[in-house]
């Protein structure tokens, strides 16, 4: 596998995973912001739609990227604990972007490709980890990716992320 990930745009991370033989679909779409303007907008793709958010302790020290299944609600003091942290909240837009180099509406399992600290702890809910395939915004709003379970797990792999799952 190739391992040269310092990636910020959505084509060098296509080129990515191109390079790496990594299996995707890919459909373009209306940029997109919320889960409902993404149900909306987003063509018929195989895969379990997800929600993925930047979370934060409360000192700022750990932040979270956790993905889960687009209609749950996450319940963070529950999370926090099972994390075995304080408080959780959201990351803000600026921190959003110094971590992970990514804007709001295009967070996404594939941000962590900018993690190259790997400051970033990946949790994903176990309904997610087991699906078939999965869908993230390739580094932008305006189009949605479909990876199988071995692709995104090679993604992992060549980010050296390593995911806590949880069922949230």
């Amino acid at each position: 596998m190739t391992t040269d990930v310092m990636t910020s745009s959505s084509q060098e991370l296509l080129l990515l995973l191109d390079r790496n033989q990594l299996r995707y679909d890919i459909v373009e779409h209306e940029p997109v912001f919320t889960i409902a303007d993404a149900l909306a907008a987003t063509p018929a793709l195989d895969g379990i739609k997800t929600k993925n958010v930047f979370l934060r302790d409360a000192k700022g020290a750990r932040h979270f990227l956790v993905i889960v299944p687009h209609d749950v609600r996450l319940d963070l003091p529950a999370l926090a604990t099972t994390l075995g942290t304080s408080k959780l909240s959201m990351g803000s837009a600026d921190r959003l972007q110094r971590v992970l180099g990514i804007t709001p509406g295009a967070v996404s399992v594939f941000c962590l490709v900018n993690d190259k600290d790997r400051a970033v702890e990946l949790v994903i809910d176990e309904r997610v980890w087991q699906a078939e395939k999965v869908q993230a915004h390739p580094l932008r709003n305006t189009a949605t990716v479909a990876m199988d379970r071995q692709s995104l797990a090679g993604f992992l792999a060549l980010t050296r992320h390593v995911p806590t799952i949880v069922q949230a």
